[in-house]
């Protein structure tokens, strides 16, 4: 097993060599530093995941230390060693970005070692998301799976948390919102991702169908079976199956669907053989499963099989800011499809987009902007070019409905410009927006580092 490489910062010696010897016989790999000079030195070399630093040595105090170990490495997980009775100087430190604190002298040196691990298992999730969301960003740079909102930050996270897993994954939310796009970047995000992810809508089947496209069926198995067909459970064996409007499979296919939750086997109809399968579920609803279950039209038990893990997708009407950075991105998508130069919205279109309730979610902005950009006459799009779009369908959801356009763009670009370490390209990119724009734009509302 791997050691877990740690940075030992404190001037006292004697603390020092306590510490380093403890850990270096518990399975760590130590570097040990005597002030704030010494560490920065020797980290290059060591790039360990956690450090324990001293808040009071000469010099470099602990608090500037960990400031300048954070600019080296964003993901380092800093426990920091405090006087007795010092709250003060801890609570600083937490605020400042450390993981955790210990009072010195430390005495519990199996609570150390408890802390250093939740730090290591930190450090390894925070990397871990971190590459997940570039993964993401890569596989899919121009989907509706932008957004800076809080809502679809914590959509993403529970993506890259969910997808390296093999469990069986609920997709919940309403039509339109990209419940088929998240089981993509699932799948796409997963061991599984050189394998199929075969996808079907339940309710595009009648019954008698559904179940010979989902098992298969013989050759001779019913009248006009002349050769045999693999289902597609059996054409995502190794990969992944993505079961769209679960809610709309009938009872009689439920007991079915859940035997194969349970077992992991199939058979074809017109068949007494059993043909095991290696496959992920993903299932995705628009429907109220809990109140069908109250009804007797969903069984209990299936629904607990796949509400494994359950992801919920908000609404475009809940997710604020996002509206703008959606529509920007499907102009530049569709305008270069029409062969039209259209730069943006007038400032009453704007207001127009996000006042709206967006019943159809994500779809409808969609087929609204390419709409009226094959309609439009103008180099931006007005709120009459925005057919469908009305002020009677205003969002009593929207929280920033008090806010100007500019302001709301302005605090846009600044979170993002941020979030991405000031990359313009990186953020044109996130925004939906050409990296000229984004320019204009910076010095259009005087943003600055």
């Amino acid at each position: 097993m791997t050691k877990i490489k740690i940075l030992i910062v404190d001037d006292e010696k004697n603390q020092r060599d306590l510490l380093s010897g403890f850990l270096s016989k518990n399975g760590f790999e130590v570097t040990s530093a005597e002030n704030g000079e010494d560490a920065l030195a020797k980290y290059p070399s060591v790039f360990s995941p956690i450090a324990i630093v001293d808040m009071k040595m000469p010099g470099m105090n602990g608090l500037d230390l960990l400031a300048k170990l954070k600019e080296i490495n964003p993901f380092i997980q800093v426990i920091v060693l405090t006087a007795f009775g010092s709250v003060e100087t801890a609570v600083s430190a937490m605020k400042a970005g450390a993981f955790d604190y210990l009072t010195k002298p430390i005495e519990e040196l199996e609570e150390l070692t408890l802390k250093l691990q939740k730090a290591s298992d930190q450090n390894r999730l925070v990397v871990d998301n971190k590459v997940m969301s570039e993964r993401m960003n890569e596989i899919f740079p121009s989907s509706e799976m932008i957004g800076e909102s809080s809502q679809m930050q914590k959509v993403k996270e529970l993506i890259s948390l969910v997808a390296p897993q093999d469990t069986t994954l609920l997709i919940t939310g309403d039509s339109g919102t990209g419940k088929e796009l998240v089981a993509r970047a699932v799948h796409a995000l997963s061991p599984r991702a050189n394998k199929k992810l075969v996808a079907i809508n339940c309710a595009a089947f009648p019954e008698n169908l559904l179940e010979s496209e989902l098992f298969g069926y013989e050759k001779g198995a019913f009248t006009g079976a002349g050769k045999l067909k693999q289902g597609r459970f059996e054409l995502a064996d190794g990969g992944t199956l993505f079961l769209d409007e679960i809610g709309e499979l009938p009872l009689t296919m439920q007991v079915k669907l859940l035997r194969v939750l349970e077992e992991r086997k199939i058979e074809r109809l017109g068949s007494v053989s059993e043909i095991d399968l290696d496959i992920r579920i993903i299932a995705a609803t628009n429907r109220d499963l809990e109140k069908m279950i109250q009804e007797k039209t969903f069984r209990e038990d299936l629904y607990y099989r796949l509400n494994v893990v359950r992801l919920e997708l908000p609404s475009l009407a809940n997710r604020g800011g996002d509206i703008l950075l959606l529509a920007n991105r499907f102009i530049e998508t569709y305008k270069k499809k029409v062969g039209k130069d259209i730069k943006g919205f007038t400032p009453s279109a704007a207001e127009m987009l996000t006042s709206y309730s967006w019943p159809g979610n994500v779809r409808e902005l969609q087929n609204i902007i390419e709409r009226a950009i094959i309609l439009s006459r103008s180099d931006y799009l007005d709120k009459d070019d925005l057919g469908g779009v009305s002020q009677k369908g205003a969002s009593k959801a929207n929280n920033d409905s008090l806010q100007t356009i500019a302001i709301r763009e302005k605090n846009q670009i600044e979170t993002t410009l941020n979030r991405l370490d000031w990359s313009l390209q990186k953020t044109a990119d996130s925004l939906g927006i050409h990296r000229n724009t984004l320019r204009s734009k910076i010095k259009e509302y005087n943003i600055t580092q």
